[in-house]
Order: C-alpha cells, then sequence, then structure tokens
C-alpha cells in the first residue's frame, strides 16, 4: 500500500469521524433545545384564580368569598371567607345551577353530581358528590375560614370536573355526611356563581 494510498484512507477515516461528531452533537443540541422548551413552557404556564363573591339570600346578612386556585398538581385550592354569619359550623357545597337568582337560593338546583352518586363526606367516604366540600365552622365574631386542596375539579375541563358555572352555596347548618340526597344541611343563606 503506497502513501498516497495510506493518506488517503487516513483523509476518509477523519472526514467520517468529524460527520458523526457534527451529527452526534446537533442530535445533543435538538434534544436540550426540545428540553430547555419544555421546561420554559411549564415556566411561563399561569395557573388561574377565580374569586367569586357570595352574597346573601333568605335574608341571613351573610358576606363572603370563595377563591378557588389551580395548583401545579392539577388540583385546585379551596378557600372560604365568611362575615355576618351566626356561630356555629355551616355546610359548603357546590351545586348545579351557577344561578342565584332566586331568593331562597333554589335556581342553583342541587349538588353538582355528574357521577349520579350518593351524598358523603369528599375526605372519608368512598362516594360522594362531585359538589360534597365539607363544613366551614363560624366564630362567635360572626366570621370563618375554610380551606381545602381539592382533586377532581378544574377551571374549564370536561363535565365531570369542571367548576365553572356551577354555584357555591352555604347552608344554615352543617352537612351530617349521611342524609341523602344533601346531608340536612337545612336553609341556603349564601350563593356565589363560580366565573372567570
Amino acid at each position: 500500500m503506497n502513501t498516497l494510498t495510506k493518506n488517503l484512507k487516513l483523509v476518509l477515516g477523519m472526514a467520517i469521524a468529524i460527520v458523526a461528531c457534527t451529527e452526534a452533537r446537533q442530535k445533543t443540541e435538538e434534544v436540550e433545545d426540545a428540553v430547555a422548551k419544555r421546561v420554559a413552557s411549564e415556566a411561563q404556564k399561569t395557573y388561574r384564580t377565580i374569586t367569586t363573591p357570595i352574597k346573601s339570600i333568605n335574608g341571613s346578612g351573610l358576606r363572603g368569598e370563595a377563591t378557588f386556585k389551580e395548583l401545579e398538581n392539577g388540583a385546585i385550592d379551596l378557600t372560604v371567607r365568611l362575615n355576618g354569619v351566626s356561630p356555629g359550623e355551616h355546610a359548603v357545597h357546590l351545586h348545579e345551577n351557577g344561578d342565584c337568582s332566586a331568593v331562597d337560593g333554589s335556581s342553583a338546583g342541587g349538588h353538582w353530581n355528574p357521577m349520579d352518586v350518593s351524598h358523603g363526606h369528599r375526605l372519608e367516604d368512598e362516594q360522594f358528590h362531585q359538589g360534597d366540600i365539607g363544613n366551614i365552622t363560624v366564630g362567635a365574631d360572626s366570621s370563618g375560614l375554610f380551606t381545602m386542596e381539592v382533586e377532581g375539579w378544574t377551571i374549564g375541563g370536561d363535565s365531570t370536573s369542571n367548576i365553572l358555572q356551577k354555584a357555591i352555596i352555604i347552608h344554615a347548618g352543617p352537612d351530617d355526611f349521611i342524609s341523602q340526597p344533601s346531608g340536612a344541611a337545612g336553609s341556603r343563606i349564601g350563593c356565589g356563581v363560580i366565573k372567570l
């Protein structure tokens, strides 16, 4: 094998190695770009927060608001603040219609129950309505605060999870989590429509 052939083979081998390294570097850069874009997309994602005023119904004098905040894990953080309410426990539910026009709150319909299951305790029972929340405790100063992280709710998801155009209802008494179909919580004293 003469020197020219050896040099030609050497040059050809180096050229192949350079092309292979260039292709590998390009693939690495493409992967890095894709990862960077995904991270940037997540960082830029805005998690929505809805604040819903809760108005007095049935002449209760209640004032309040409910805040629904999307969390990174997909759940909704719920905070309910009330004033002007009689001390004790009061049931909080989401009802199927975003309509607070009736004086007694009946326009909100029944509990939001897209799966057509029995009423129950969200944290303790196997079955519960999507609208079952819990009881807020109101102190001697007539104010109360309730917070809960709720899985299975969305802002704008499908019909089994979307809380938009539902009504948040405050009841005169506590939910017993047993009585069907709504926990024997008494009359409706507060109502707010969840909307963007």
